[in-house]
């Protein structure tokens, strides 16, 4: 069973750097793409940004250039690099692994950036 486990989150103030971590286990890290969503109370969940198996990255149009994601295959960890940060960035921010055509989600991690 896949399972994936987010931390890193916290409250900071506009500007500020934020990054978080998304650590993998039950499958073979690195091998399937993974995602950084994030979600707002009363809305559904917003895409971020991705990073395939060949590394190849993708960032929704709100975030490029502010964050970056990465991965660190040995330490089985995703991270999203959060720079920047403005208050619309407030949200619980949620890793996702597509493994073998299931979908796999971990718990969130709350970030939240006000003055």
């Amino acid at each position: 069973q896949s399972h994936l486990v987010e931390s890193g989150g916290g409250s900071v103030q506009p500007g500020d750097s934020l990054t978080l971590s998304c650590v993998g286990s039950g499958f073979r890290f690195g091998h399937y793409i993974m995602f950084w969503y994030r979600q707002v109370p009363g809305k559904g969940r917003e895409f971020v940004a991705e990073i395939t198996s060949l590394d190849g990255t993708r960032y929704a149009d709100s975030v490029n250039g502010r964050f970056v994601i990465s991965r660190d295959i040995d330490r089985k960890t995703m991270f999203l690099q959060m720079n920047n940060l403005k208050p619309d960035d407030t949200a619980v921010y949620y890793c996702r692994a597509n493994v073998d055509m299931q979908t796999y989600w971990g718990q969130g991690t709350q970030v939240t950036v006000s003055e």
